[in-house]
Formats: structure tokens, C-alpha cells, sequence
């Protein structure tokens, strides 16, 4: 497989194909509208001209990972001649449903077709493509171009084929496959949602600020950042999409969101992308000031 396309130019998007090109792969990056192209294409610069000045790549490494990559603005268009599709869309489960169904009909049937879901049901995503054998999870961890892990989703009726091949892909990307079940929330966000989810229960309830709470989790369990700056950084809005739907799958009551986190997200308060979350964003990216409601 070098052909590769990838459906969405977010963050974890932009990141896939980032990752994929800087390995010789070519890359189709595939998105709505021009600006969310265009969006997409210069975090991929920045990011590379911050491994430039790293050191980690050369000018000559960048040229080539961004002259590997071509943008479409139409799924069909993007699609011809790939041996592999990566979809990267917003976690929303009607959306991908109606991605799936689209790939279906316009991609050759031995097309692998893969979501870097974080959370939703592989099975049911299979279930509206012919051939749902060729449907896999490839969850990859943000930053994309810097974490190693992707989880690997077996669906039901994905074949043994399928999964060596991506897990030979991820190997080839640099990265270390682990293969796992498809159940709401698979292994990391089942163990990491409860965790941030229970972060901002102890600040809803008055145990501790948010400062406070993830001083003692970096400091006290070696986390490199605390709870709530990690929920910030994910975006809130993806940690209550999320909590959904591992409620919604496992009908039990400790995977409820909090009501904090609920309003919040109605409140448009998500995180470093809309620059306040728990902390706020207005002046500098890392976590260095609470936010106001909270301080």
C-alpha cells in the first residue's frame, strides 16, 4: 500500500496524512471546503518547521512530505486510485455512517477502509459497507507525528488479512500497533475517560482547584499532564462525545458525564480550541493560567 487517503484535514487528520507522507507514502487529503484545506496544509508546514528547528528533519525531508501530499475538496475525486482510506472526521456517529456509505459505493471493493474513531463501534460502521471484512479501527494518538501507539479495531467480521496488513502498515509508519476489540471506548478511552471524567467530578464537588488537581496527577502518578489540561488539550467536546458513547454502549451509570463537563461543552467552552477550557488560552497555548471561572 502507498497510496493513501485520508478523510478530514483537522488535527487529527492533518496529522495522518503529515505522518503518512513524511514516510514516502502519497497521500490524498480530503475535506469539505478549501479553507479546511487550507487549514489543514499549513499546520502540516508549522509542524514540520518546528521539527526543522528540532532537528529532527531536514528542508529537504519537508519538501518531500508536502510535495507527497495532494488535496481534493470531493471523496470520489480523492479516492481513485488509493489502496487504503483513513477517515478522520469529526466523532459524530451519523457523519461517519454517511462517509462509509459513500466509500462504499466509490471505492474499489478491496479498498481497506479505516476510522481513527476513538470510540465508535467498528462493527456498526462495517455494517453499511459491502465486503465489512475490509473495515479496521486505526486510532491514532495526537500528536499523530510524535506518539507511537495506534490502537488496532478488530470489527466483527474484520478479516485476519486486513488486520496483519495494517498492523505491518502502522510497523512501516514508525509506529507500535496493539490490537484490540471493538468495544465502546476499546482499551485507551475506556481507562482515560473515566479518569478525566472523575478529574472533573473532584472539581465539581470542591475537593481541590484545577491547578491543584493536576499537580497532584503529574506529580503524585508521573503523568506528564494533569487531568484537565489533558481534557482541554483532547477537547471537551470529544471527551463528552465520548462518555456518550460509552454510556450509551455499557448502560452503566459510572461512564455518565459529568454535569460540569455537560455544560461546558453547551456553554462552547472546549478546550485550547476555542481558548478556555479549564484554563484559558487567550495568551499562550500551554496550560499556565486557570480560567477565570475557576480561579
Amino acid at each position: 500500500m502507498k497510496n493513501i487517503a485520508v478523510i478530514g484535514a483537522g488535527t487529527m487528520g492533518n496529522g495522518i496524512a503529515h505522518t503518512f507522507a513524511q514516510k514516502g507514502f502519497k497521500v490524498c487529503l480530503i475535506d469539505i471546503s478549501d479553507k479546511a484545506i487550507e487549514r489543514g496544509m499549513n499546520t502540516i508546514v508549522s509542524n514540520l518547521d518546528r521539527m526543522i528547528a528540532k532537528g529532527s528533519i531536514t528542508e529537504a525531508d519537508k519538501k518531500a512530505t508536502i510535495e507527497n501530499i495532494i488535496t481534493y475538496t470531493d471523496v470520489k475525486d480523492g479516492v481513485v486510485n488509493v489502496d487504503l482510506v483513513v477517515e478522520a472526521a469529526t466523532e459524530n456517529i451519523n457523519l461517519k455512517l454517511n462517509i462509509f456509505k459513500e466509500l462504499s459505493e466509490v471505492c474499489r471493493e478491496d479498498v481497506i477502509l479505516a476510522s481513527n474513531t476513538s470510540s465508535i463501534s467498528i462493527t456498526q460502521i462495517a455494517a453499511v459497507v459491502k465486503n465489512p471484512e475490509r473495515v479496521i479501527g486505526m486510532h491514532f494518538m495526537n500528536p499523530v507525528p510524535i506518539m507511537k501507539l495506534v490502537e488496532i479495531i478488530r470489527g466483527y467480521n474484520t478479516s485476519d488479512e486486513v488486520t496483519k496488513k495494517i498492523m505491518d502498515l502502522s510497523v512501516a509508519l514508525g509506529k507500535t500497533p496493539t490490537e484490540v476489540n471493538d468495544y465502546p471506548g476499546f482499551v485507551a478511552n475506556r481507562i482515560l475517560m473515566p479518569m478525566i471524567n472523575e478529574s472533573i467530578e473532584t472539581l465539581y464537588n470542591g475537593v481541590a482547584g484545577v491547578s491543584e488537581i493536576d499537580t497532584v496527577m503529574k506529580l503524585g502518578m508521573a503523568h506528564p499532564m494533569g487531568p484537565l489540561q489533558l481534557a482541554d488539550f483532547i477537547g471537551l467536546d470529544v471527551c463528552l462525545s465520548i462518555l456518550n458513547v460509552m454510556y450509551d454502549g455499557f448502560k452503566n451509570p459510572k461512564y455518565a458525564p459529568c454535569p460540569l463537563l455537560v455544560n461546558m461543552v453547551m456553554a462552547g467552552k472546549l478546550g485550547v480550541k476555542s481558548g478556555e477550557g479549564f484554563y484559558d488560552y487567550s495568551e499562550s497555548k500551554k496550560a499556565e493560567k486557570v480560567a477565570k471561572m475557576f480561579s
